[in-house]
């Protein structure tokens, strides 16, 4: 029997708040479910992380030290994947929730055999917490999960639609990529994913794929393997 496609889904917690650019907007994460429910029809085993942004910037805050504001950062991830998963719910999408922090109840401790399992019986996987310790960003949480979870290739669904030689907002003459390697993107400094995340990518192979979660079906299409946004080869 042929190996499903997997994949790893990265949702800004910053777009998932729509226009209100501060906690959620339903209507926005409703879609976003709509979407993925389609591709799990297709046969796509997928599993989900959710960026903090929509509560917590803790980088721009000079009161807070980093330690401690990797901490809420991590907390801020929990509480995205707890209330998009109630919405996968409502959907009619079965949906569960693995932290890297011991979090009682409300989340189950990670476990990679386990959540695989969970996967192949059609789950979509939440992964909470980053990768549990501080100084690690996001990025580098969903690389790690990627690769340990044997994914594909990872979705980066964010607020641009691709990877540019400069800031488009900026920049009106900026370069869009349709394709570039994960080496160029560091060579560059182009803000696509950290360094230890690129790292990761480049020493397990793990492509990654840009697009804008506006896109109109763009997670449906990124799923179905599609060629949208930019794809960085590692």
């Amino acid at each position: 029997m042929p190996k499903k496609r997997r994949v790893m889904l990265k949702l800004s917690g910053e777009a998932l708040s729509g226009d209100k650019g501060f906690g959620f907007d339903d209507y926005t994460i409703q879609s976003v479910a709509r979407e993925v429910r389609k591709a799990l029809e297709q046969g796509v085993e997928l599993a989900v992380v959710i960026g903090g942004g929509n509560f917590w910037r803790g980088r721009n805050s000079e009161a807070v030290p980093r330690y401690k504001a990797d901490q809420v950062g991590m907390l801020a991830t929990v509480m995205n994947c707890i209330y998009v998963s109630e919405i996968f719910r409502s959907e009619g999408i079965p949906a569960f929730v693995m932290s890297s922090i011991a979090i009682g109840d409300m989340a189950e401790l990670f476990h990679r055999d386990r959540a695989l399992a969970l996967m192949a019986e059609g789950n979509v996987m939440f992964l909470a917490g980053g990768t549990g310790h501080p100084y690690f960003t996001t990025d580098t949480g969903v690389v790690l999960r990627a690769i340990e979870l044997e994914c594909d290739e990872v979705l980066l669904a964010k607020s641009i639609d691709a990877v540019y030689d400069s800031d488009p907002a900026e920049n009106p003459a900026a370069v869009r990529f349709s394709e570039i390697s994960i080496g160029e993107v560091m060579e560059r400094r182009l803000k696509v994913i950290d360094l230890a995340a690129s790292a990761l990518c480049i020493d397990n192979h793990m492509p990654l794929r840009i697009f804008s979660l506006k896109e109109p079906d763009g997670i449906l299409r990124a799923l179905r393997g599609e060629n949208i946004g930019t794809v960085v080869s590692a």
